[in-house]
Formats: C-alpha cells, structure tokens, sequence
C-alpha cells in the first residue's frame, strides 16, 4: 500500500502516517490492490476491496434499504443511520483507529461537529486507545453528550474554525492521531463500501443521493461505483445529486461561480464544512456525472416531517437529501420514473433538542 499525491507526485509506502501530503499538503490517497471477493458480513465483508482490514468490530455496515414511492419518486432510502453510533461515519472510524492503532498511537483527537466524535470515541474505546474531541459550542448538545458518556474528553470551541485551530495545536504533541475526516482516504474508502453494499442489495443504476459537508462520502460512494465498474459488475456508474447547505456552499459556488442567495441551512450541522480540502475532486465528480442543488431550513424541515411520518427517525441533515431530492424533481434535474439511492447518513436520536424546537414551531 503506498501514500500517493495526485497533486504534487509524492510516493511512499505506508509505513508512518500522514494526515496530508508532507510536501504539499494536499489531501492523500492510498494505493493498493483490491478486488472483488465479498465474503463474510459487515464491513469485513469487503476486505479484498479495501486497504486495511480491522481485527475488531461493532457491527458497522450492512446497513438495510426502504424502497418507498415519495412525489411519484421510487427511493431507496439506505439506513447509514443504523450503524453502531447513529451515522456513516463508523466505516470510515473502524478502518482509521484499527490503522492508528496498528501503528502504535496511545492518543486519537477530531475536530467536528458531532457525528464523527462519536463515531471516533466509540472505535478509539474498541482499540484502548484515548479520544479527544474539538466540537464547537454551537454542535448539539446530544452530540456532545454522548462522546462524554462513552468516555471522550470534549473541548468546545467558539466556532468550527477554532476547532479545527486548535486540533492542530495538539497533534504537536508526541504520539498523537489525527483522525482528520475531512482529509482523509481512509473514510473514502470506508464509505465505498456504502456503494458495495447497495449494489448487492439490488441498486445497480439510477440516481445517486449524497449530502456534501467534506466531500468524503460523494467520493467514496463514487469511487465505490467506479470499482465495481471497473469489475464488469454495473454497466455505469449512476447519475450523482450532490446536496449543500444555502448557508454553506462552496461546491455549488466552485461549479456556478457565484454563491446563490437561497436563505438559510444552519439546521444542516453536517454540511456545513465552508472549506473543504478536496472540493476540486468532487467538483469534478459532479460535473462529469451529476448536478448540485442547494436546500434551506423550510425545505429541510418540510422534509423532515415526511420521513418521520414513514418512521425514518433522522437528523436534519439526512432530511437535506430528501429536501434535495424533490427540488431536483421540480427543477427537472431528475425525472419521476428515476431510481434515487438516498443516504441517509445520521439519527434524529442525537438531535432530539433541535428538532423539538424546529417541528414544534412550524
């Protein structure tokens, strides 16, 4: 397996790690050899596909599909919310704390806004290794509260930014792991499996739903598709509806040119990554293969509404890609006879203090 740069050339074998590129600092990917041989469950299913197998589990992966008709649209709503701590992020989590751990780490820290601090505590514990989360004051506060239950030390933040400031003032620090999410290919290549797994359960073209905060989860389900492409396994690779935030939208500003004043999305905490390292790849993805749209709170909470009255309990930033969808539906980006895969990537568990303000007052 070798780190590689598509920016700058850099080559190495994976034998340290690096967060970034040590060059550049440009974002990173690994290379290696996979193939396609599912065998087993979860994400070990998938093992001759990925870059790392984790020795240890909590169950991530496998994550069911609802096929539902909604607005003359059949989704197939993929549960990310399922996995062990309430989010996608635990495939990416399992492969980078087994790798921080494989390579003798004590310490793994993470700026976020919530979901991945959980997820990275929860797999950090798995490994006796000790998690510290950057949150910014803002994050909810069940978020916040579960990584202190499950044993994750907290420092709030005034903002995101300062988060991620002060994350890396830390790993100054001997012996120090930064999980960095929004950096890197190891929650790529976790997230793959999202596309692995819809595939076998019968998803094998259509139109391709996907939140973009970082970009990691469009570019891993992408490439995901890419893989199994390149395989012979589909015969191409599905349209891709890529969903920001109004408030916070630089890959809809890198393809347009301009912000749209469309109003607010600030309900949308996962989105909202104002800057985030590989955005001229997921431009790229979407140009070559999709479109963007862009949704605000109204929109997230008519949304939000709808699924949890056919009992998908989410957080408002899985109820942006229904959101999503249906604007994608009236700007006639995508038609009412299309197949949707929808990723719904966290609980509505974590963000019951948000949603009790926001549905009870509209």
């Amino acid at each position: 397996m070798l780190w590689i740069c598509k920016q700058c050339g850099f080559r190495e074998s994976v034998r340290k790690y690096y967060w970034r590129c040590p060059k550049c600092g440009a974002p990173l990917d690994v290379e290696y050899e996979g193939s396609w041989n599912p065998r087993g469950k979860g994400l070990a299913r998938y093992a001759s596909s990925l870059p790392v197998s984790p020795t240890k589990t909590l169950g991530e992966g496998l994550t069911p599909i609802v096929k539902m008709k909604i607005n003359k649209i059949k989704i197939w709503f993929k549960l990310e919310y399922l996995n062990p701590t309430g989010s996608f992020k635990d495939r990416g989590a399992s492969l980078s704390l087994y790798f921080a751990k494989k390579l003798g780490y004590k310490t793994a820290v993470e700026d976020t806004s919530g979901n991945t601090g959980i997820a990275v505590t929860a797999y950090a514990n798995l490994y006796d290794l000790k998690s510290i989360i950057y949150m910014p004051k803002q994050a909810p506060k069940g978020k916040k509260n579960l990584v202190k239950i499950l044993g994750g030390e907290v420092i709030e933040a005034p903002s995101r930014a300062e988060a991620s400031k002060m994350v890396l003032e830390k790993i100054k620090e001997p012996g120090v792991f930064y999980v960095a999410h929004i950096w890197s290919p190891l929650f790529i290549e976790g997230n793959k499996t999202i596309a692995y797994e819809a595939f076998e359960q019968g998803f094998k073209h259509g139109v391709l739903a996907v939140p973009i905060g970082s970009g990691g989860l469009l570019l891993g389900v992408y490439r995901g598709y890419k893989d199994l492409f390149n395989w012979g396994l589909v015969k191409e690779i599905p349209f891709i509806l890529g969903i920001q935030g109004c408030s916070v939208q630089p890959v809809y500003t890198a393809i347009y040119g301009k912000p749209l004043e469309c109003g607010e999305s600030t309900l949308a905490d996962g989105i909202m990554v104002s800057n985030p390292p590989r955005v001229k790849e997921v431009v790229d993805v979407i140009k070559r293969y999709g479109n963007i749209v862009l949704v605000n709170n109204d929109e997230i909470i008519k949304a939000l509404k709808i699924l949890y009255k056919h009992g998908l309990i989410v957080e408002p930033t899985s109820a942006a890609v229904l959101a999503g969808i249906l604007k994608a539906l009236d700007y006639g980006i995508i038609d009412p006879g299309d197949n949707v895969l929808a990723l719904l990537t966290g609980s509505g568990l974590k963000t019951h203090d948000i949603l009790d303000k926001f549905l009870n007052s509209r």
